[in-house]
């Protein structure tokens, strides 16, 4: 390769240009041709896995960051799967090649530990500085399981694909987004991902913040206030009223009106008695009716304000 070549990759590279991985290969120090055909030194594995292999599709890690050069962190075969010496080199008098060192697939003989600890010496702090001791980990979900790192369409990293992967475990919230109010995650609009931090959480449920109201204010801003009088159960937790993964009730509530409500508000000495589905007393009732203010007022008369009414 020529020096203006070289410089031209290295510029490209300084200033934020993806430079492909088979461009360059650097070994011992030594800055090589495109002969190699891939990342310091990894020509040794591309002799064999290549477009016309059986597993062709390794090459795709060419369209990922983990396959681009880019700055000195962008990894090798070696690094992830292990130098794996009887790999490379099969012994004389064995049928069938070993396996690499590490194998990130379901069949792996490594356990989900020793596979999370080959991404984990890369990937630590952030948003996966809580991984350690989260659901997702006591479960022993390995990142292997929802990422796919070489090919260049990571589903998890698509907010239209995303959810597709999320819901191979969570079948219950698969159903729930079936349901008429939901948030839009079919379309694209909305990912597990807005509300969940899957690496771990210091919330329930693996919350991307410390509260679930944190997360739902997040897009939901006016219902945070301050209200001079607020209703105490939006102030706990959203979900007391509402299911954030579909209902058949509109607003994502969890009941019909007046029926949610009278959970919590008794309705001896209020309008009548309780409701009962099928009465006509039933027929058009609801306490937002009147009360419209639910998430929390500020008229200042305290007739009004602290009941919610109309302002």
């Amino acid at each position: 390769m020529k020096r203006y070549d070289i410089m031209g990759l290295l510029l490209a590279a300084a200033v934020g240009f993806a430079v492909p991985g088979w461009a360059v290969a650097q070994e011992g120090g030594a800055v090589k041709g495109d002969k190699d055909l891939a990342l310091r030194g990894d020509a040794v594995c591309t002799r064999c896995h290549d477009e016309e292999s059986a597993v062709p599709e390794v090459l795709r890690i060419g369209q990922t960051k983990h396959g681009t050069v880019a700055d000195l962190r962008t990894p090798t075969c070696t690094s992830c799967h292990g130098e794996s010496p009887t790999h490379i080199d099969k012994p004389e008098g064995v049928d069938e090649r070993p396996k690499t060192d590490v194998v990130f697939t379901a069949d792996s003989p490594n356990t989900v530990v020793e596979r999370n600890a080959v991404c984990q010496s890369c990937h630590q702090g952030g948003e996966r500085i809580l991984w350690v001791g989260s659901t997702h980990e006591q479960n022993d979900v390995a990142c292997a399981s929802c990422h796919k790192v070489h090919d260049g369409d990571d589903k998890v990293r698509d907010k239209m694909a995303q959810s597709e992967v999320c819901f191979t475990c969570h079948k219950q919230q698969r159903a729930q987004f079936d349901r008429p109010s939901r948030h839009p995650i079919p379309e694209g609009q909305v990912a597990c991902s807005d509300c969940h931090n899957p690496h771990g959480s210091n919330g329930p449920v693996l919350m991307a913040r410390h509260t679930v109201n944190d997360t739902c204010y997040q897009c939901h801003m006016e219902k945070r206030g301050p209200f001079i009088w607020n209703h105490q159960p939006v102030t706990e937790d959203c979900t007391l009223c509402h299911d954030p993964h579909g209902t058949t009730v509109e607003n994502l509530l969890k009941w019909r009106r007046p029926f949610l409500c009278e959970q919590c508000h008794e309705p001896r000495s209020h309008r009548g008695a309780a409701a009962q589905i099928g009465e006509p007393f039933t027929s058009g009732r609801g306490c937002s009716n009147c009360h419209t203010n639910i998430h929390g007022g500020n008229h200042p008369a305290n007739d009004s304000g602290s009941r919610s009414f109309r302002q």
